[in-house]
């Protein structure tokens, strides 16, 4: 088949494999990714991993801040592309934007759309208590992950599974979808499907006090926060990496007691065990660790 000419938008490493996937069967003629960001105390501007790929493999790159301004969307008609590929890119897509390739534009989503459209469809499917969520690519139009469904593939969520474990393995899966989407394209073999918007929900973008621990819920929903936001869960001025569901029923909402080297905590319904802790400016420790080097009791979570 014809090698399609292709522009490529996406951000994040969960784009990085589509991309490398495009190369071996597409003619990559733009990438366009977020700028350069600050990161790190020092606040350094950084790239965001799809440049660091482009630079590696020198492909063509544009970091607009807007992608929808008319100068950007001059130059992106000039080039003449069959199809625009969006893959977590960060930024919405005009209609004039849509319109210019031959192909339309098809998105990689991490979600078995209509369930979880949005910015963080990953992380909200773990944090719900989801078992199985997927890819699907879409033919991408002016809503927020509102177009027709082109194809899907489901991945399954193991009820311990953390949040880079499932992203790493949807990217793959992405990839691999992206590719049977664009032979199927070429073949004439596609039929898309309109979404049912009955059966949609929306996964918003994460914020600060989205981490924060309410030990009034149930120890699986904090549980499945914790492994959804990997990192980002946090009570009083401690982060929690990592837990699990105990076995232990009797503690009160919020209440500490070390069993055996145990960090367990009461809950609105059950214990859970802290796995992984970090202390503010400490360093992220398995819990028998911070417990020889920390005391642990009444107040904990609010000490400073």
């Amino acid at each position: 088949m014809e090698r399609l000419r292709v522009i490529f938008m996406g951000t994040p490493e969960f784009a990085v494999p589509s991309l490398a996937a495009l190369m071996k069967f597409t003619e990559i003629i733009c990438v366009v990714t977020q700028p350069d960001r600050p990161k790190g105390r020092g606040h350094k501007l950084l790239p965001s991993a799809v440049k660091i790929f482009a630079q590696e493999h020198n492909l063509p790159i544009m970091q607009p801040e807007r992608v929808k301004k008319a100068e950007i969307v001059e130059k992106i008609a000039e080039m003449e592309p069959d199809l625009i590929v969006v893959v977590a890119f960060g930024q919405i897509l005009s209609q004039k934007l849509l319109d210019i390739p031959k192909f339309g534009c098809i998105n990689v989503h991490g979600s078995l759309l209509p369930k979880y459209r949005g910015a963080a469809p990953i992380e909200w499917a773990i944090i719900n208590g989801e078992s199985v969520t997927g890819i699907t690519t879409m033919q991408m139009n002016a809503g927020l992950d509102t177009g027709d469904i082109l194809l899907k593939s489901e991945v399954k969520i193991g009820a311990e599974m953390i949040l880079p474990e499932l992203r790493e393995r949807l990217m793959t899966v992405g990839a691999d979808l992206l590719l049977k989407t664009l032979y199927k394209l070429q073949a004439g073999e596609l039929q898309p499907i309109k979404q049912d918007d009955s059966q949609s929900c929306y996964a918003p973008l994460l914020k600060k006090d989205t981490g924060l621990i309410d030990w009034k819920k149930s120890a699986r929903e904090i549980h499945n926060l914790i492994r959804g936001l990997y990192g980002g869960a946090r009570s009083g001025r401690f982060k929690i990496w990592r837990s699990r569901v105990a076995e232990e029923t009797s503690l009160e909402p919020g209440e500490i007691k070390i069993i055996g080297g145990r960090f367990l905590v009461g809950t609105g319904d059950g214990v859970l065990e802290i796995l992984e802790i970090q202390a503010p400016n400490g360093k992220k420790l398995p819990a028998a660790d911070f417990l020889r080097g920390n005391k642990v009791g009444d107040g904990f979570w609010t000490s400073e």
